[in-house]
């Protein structure tokens, strides 16, 4: 599966803060990974690491989690689905 990326995002106080800006845009290549749960609508994320800092000193990446699980486990009623 091809891999989304939202935007970028960079480190401050050591690591104990990232800030990410995402492209909203880019969000309609995501559609088919927006759920609903109790009414509410979800899209899940990842924020990585990059391997190297960019030329904006960007130090992160948000994906898309693209993941969909073969099965679906049993959820609790009161469970986000994560």
């Amino acid at each position: 599966m091809d891999k989304i990326y939202l935007g970028n995002g960079k480190e401050f106080f050591d690591g104990d803060e990232i800030k990410i800006s995402l492209n909203l845009t880019k969000l309609k290549e995501a559609a088919e990974h927006i759920f609903e749960f109790k009414g509410n609508k979800y899209i899940k994320l990842k924020v990585c690491k990059k391997k190297e800092i960019d030329e904006y000193g960007k130090t992160h990446y948000v994906q898309v989690d693209t993941f969909k699980p073969d099965f679906k486990p049993k959820q609790e009623e009161e469970d986000i689905p994560f």
